[in-house]
């Protein structure tokens, strides 16, 4: 596990590898009395169908399951955005229809593949930017957690592609657990 200073005081980032998943095992529910911080009610994993989005939604079932938790798992669609003078096509409306049912699709998959029975599960298609879109559904749904991965861009890539990541972490409503994958947990 490494703890890692926020640009807010008082705040840190605790990066989890599959070793940590130990540290879940304990009864969180057992912990949760007077005094405990918070309970964990609704679970955000957006995901975008990689690997590393998956890994997040493994995260999160046992967190659900020791909390009684539901996991709402949101799919961000994102637009393609044209300069103000070029003329849009007229099927881009319809390319976005056929996107958002695949997008379904694919998400209630995944909830059938992943998520046990006796966990609740609600399933959220939006379109924008998919920062943006993902700290408002965690507003709108109350969410206590996000739990997200990131693909550990760095350098030029991450100066260029940005990080969703970054910025759910510093804008998000609630806490936000950044599940990374590890090269040697990778590598056979």
């Amino acid at each position: 596990m490494k703890v890692k200073p926020t640009s807010k005081p008082g705040q840190v980032v605790m990066e989890l590898n599959r070793r940590d998943e130990k540290l879940l095992d304990r009864s969180f529910a057992e912990a949760q009395g007077p005094g405990w911080p918070f309970q964990l009610k609704n679970i955000m994993v957006p995901v975008d169908f990689s690997e590393f989005s998956k890994r997040a939604l493994e995260y999160a079932l046992p967190l659900a399951e020791k909390f009684g938790a539901k996991i709402i798992l949101v799919h961000v669609i994102e637009p393609t955005f044209y300069p103000d003078n070029v003329m849009i096509p007229a099927e881009t409306e319809e390319v976005n229809a056929i996107m958002a049912s695949e997008g379904r699709k694919m998400l209630d998959q995944l909830g059938a593949e992943k998520i046990k029975s006796g966990i609740d599960s609600q399933k959220i298609i939006t379109t924008g930017r998919p920062y943006n879109e993902i700290i408002q559904a965690a507003a709108s749904q109350h969410a206590d957690l996000i739990i997200m991965a990131t693909h550990g861009y760095t350098g030029l890539k991450h100066m260029f592609m940005g990080s969703t990541a970054e910025r759910v972490v510093r804008h998000a409503p609630c806490p936000v657990l950044v599940v990374r994958e590890r090269r040697h947990e990778t590598q056979g």
